[in-house]
């Protein structure tokens, strides 16, 4: 069996090599890039990167639920290394993007609730996928049943009281595309219904403690990309995501990271 290492957060020398594999590929930063680095800010997604990169040694059993054309969307050189260590690396997802994912070695195109494989993992990794799961009690006893014991699950996603994800809720979802291309460059098939039933700490160690999986990790994360793509608003993001943390208190736009392991 492969052992699963203990679970801390990023130190900033991971978040730096994240932040180099990504940004630094043609060795010259953009404006935003180089403005998160004026700021020593990393984004949500460099965080769940390091972290993940931390928990994949070389041989062991990885399932991604959820995930679609890319393990990383923004890094595919790190998801690249990454699915090489693996012995398995299993894709689960029900959208026929799971067909165009160059990284997985196993494929399962349904809801993990559905999925058959009789493999069991050390880790499973959920990327922006809980804030679409609509019966959390099902889907977390399945994850809960495909982790080994002493396995791993690690969820990231959106905070439900987050106000773009407040807003999400009160928008009908079939206007959700429409929105987030005002701000985003995203493909319409890359749009879901969000749920939010599982998106909140309370929630999810309620729903993992139901099956013996208790919170080993837990982080929220700061969140300044609403106007990634528009140069002073990112900036004031920035400064008001700094002046925050100085008062000691939590940025309102945020993600959630926690990490369950399955008890022996």
């Amino acid at each position: 069996m492969n052992d699963i290492p203990a679970v801390r957060a990023p130190d900033r020398c991971e978040l730096m090599a994240v932040f180099d594999r990504k940004y630094r590929r043609d060795q010259a930063l953009g404006w935003g890039p180089r403005t998160r680095l004026r700021f020593d800010y990393f984004n949500p997604d460099d965080h769940y990167e390091a972290l993940v990169a931390s928990l994949v040694r070389p041989g062991i059993f990885w399932a991604d639920v959820g995930c679609g054309r890319d393990i990383f969307p923004s890094n595919p050189d790190l998801a690249a290394e990454l699915s090489r260590r693996c012995a398995v690396l299993l894709g689960i997802d029900p959208d026929p993007n799971i067909r165009d994912n160059p990284f997985i070695s196993d494929r399962f195109e349904g809801l993990i609730e559905d999925c058959p494989t009789e493999l069991r993992f050390d880790l499973i990794t959920l990327r922006m996928v809980a804030e679409h799961v609509t019966d959390p009690g099902r889907s977390v006893a399945k994850l809960a049943a495909l982790a080994k014991p002493g396995g791993l699950v690690v969820v990231y996603t959106p905070n439900k009281w987050s106000p773009v994800s407040v807003l999400a809720a009160l928008v009908p979802n079939r206007f959700h595309h429409r929105c987030k291309r005002l701000i985003w460059e995203v493909e319409a098939r890359d749009t879901f219904p969000t749920a939010f039933r599982l998106n909140t700490r309370k929630a999810l160690a309620s729903h993992f403690g139901a099956h013996r999986m208790e919170e080993v990790y837990f982080a929220y994360l700061d969140d300044c990309r609403t106007f990634s793509g528009l140069r002073p608003l990112n900036i004031a993001e920035l400064w008001m995501q700094k002046s925050l943390r100085r008062l000691g208190v939590r940025y309102p736009e945020n993600c959630l990271l926690g990490v369950y392991r399955k008890r022996a």
